[in-house]
């Protein structure tokens, strides 16, 4: 059997990977090889290796990183995380890396990888995220990777223009919205008994993370966007927990003093995967600077309030208003997006990021694929 490596760093992609996970997991030609970092395994968030393990998927390796969220710190686990991959894949090399996105921790499995002389397959390559350092890594990722699964179109030309073999990128759309046509939500009744939700009133779910290319301003952005909030009691606030990235703390600070003097607010560390899109099935507008804003809120017609620079360049569909970092901004955008109008100028809105098949059709090219061409990466003129 064709064995495939899955780098998995937090909640967030893992919840990505899931339709493609369970896919190799019933094929009769491949079998998963799970590799664990990052988020995964830090108490303070949750320690969600453990939801893996009851998902019922066995885990090859953990890299355990011990990452604070300073640039010092960063710097340092990726040293770290390279060494510890390479010794993950010496004592259980897979025959292809499959690796997604955009974060550090994928960056170092790829560079790791290549000693070995394991080809890697990239999942959402070509994309634009210009306010995050994730930028760099996603590029870099794009060079790494024999394999391109790309959600559009358009980052598929990106792909090729990059110097990538045509024949190698492929349109599969994004693994993320097989899970919203494949799951059955949770009712408001569950979600407000484990979450301590009032649906009495609209839902403002909120996922903000640190801009990494401006981080030197994530008081200050985290400050406008509670002070928009304070304007909203007619409203239930829900928070998200941010992302490791640098500053996260400031963030996670400001957002529980918040919720300690707010009593319609409230802040979830984990939803896990079935709870975060049962809330994006529930809330009444998402508000902040998240990717699953741009990918997966269209295929709920939820309007979207995106804030500043992290996703910007990101293709997104009509249900998304871009504000800029200013409360004033920020508080009009949420008002246009609980209006009529607006709510129902998204009656006919399709996703950009796909019909729900890219776990089949990622699965189905690793079945297909002859690994043995992979070894020697040629760079494709256009």
């Amino acid at each position: 059997m064709k064995k495939i490596g899955i780098v998995t760093t937090s909640r967030a992609d893992y919840g990505l990977y899931l339709p493609i996970i369970k896919k190799i997991k019933s094929s009769k030609s491949l079998k998963l090889q799970l590799y664990v970092s990052g988020m995964h395994l830090m108490p303070e968030y949750g320690h969600t290796a453990d939801f893996i393990r009851k998902d019922g998927f066995a885990i090859e390796s953990e890299i355990n990183l011990k990452i604070k969220d300073t640039p010092l710190s960063i710097a340092k686990a990726m040293g770290e995380g390279t060494k510890r991959f390479a010794e993950a894949f010496e004592e259980s090399q897979p025959d292809i890396l499959l690796i997604l996105g955009d974060r550090f921790e994928m960056h170092c499995a790829a560079v790791a990888a290549i000693p070995f002389g394991i080809p890697i397959a990239h999942i959402h390559g070509g994309e634009l995220t210009y306010g995050a350092f994730d930028e760099y890594f996603r590029h870099s990722l794009t060079k790494l990777s024999q394999v391109h699964f790309a959600a559009t179109e358009q980052y598929a030309n990106r792909i090729k223009q990059m110097g990538e073999n045509p024949a190698k990128v492929f349109v599969t759309g994004a693994p993320g919205i097989d899970n919203i046509l494949n799951m059955t939500w949770l009712s408001q009744e569950d979600l407000a008994k484990k979450f301590k939700i009032d649906f009495a009133k609209p839902i403002l779910l909120t996922t903000f993370h640190p801009v990494t290319m401006e981080s030197e301003n994530t008081l200050s952005h985290i400050e406008n966007l509670l002070n928009a909030l304070s304007e909203f009691d007619e409203c239930a606030i829900v928070f998200t927990h941010p992302n490791m990235d640098t500053n996260s703390r400031i963030i996670a600070g400001a957002i529980k003093k918040f919720v300690n003097d707010h009593a319609h607010a409230v802040m979830v560390e984990n939803f896990g995967q079935l709870g975060y899109l049962s809330m994006l099935n529930e809330a009444s507008v998402m508000v902040g600077n998240s990717s699953s804003g741009i990918i997966e809120a269209a295929s709920f017609k939820l309007p979207v309030i995106n804030i500043g620079k992290r996703q910007e360049g990101r293709q997104r569909g009509k249900n998304v208003i871009d504000v800029g970092y200013a409360a004033e901004d920020i508080k009009a955008g949420i008002k246009r997006a609980l209006s009529d109008n607006f709510i129902n100028s998204l009656a006919d809105l399709v996703n950009p990021y796909g019909d729900g098949r890219a776990a089949e059709r990622i699965a189905g090219n690793l079945e297909k694929m002859e690994l043995k061409k992979f070894k020697v990466k040629e760079f494709f003129d256009q």
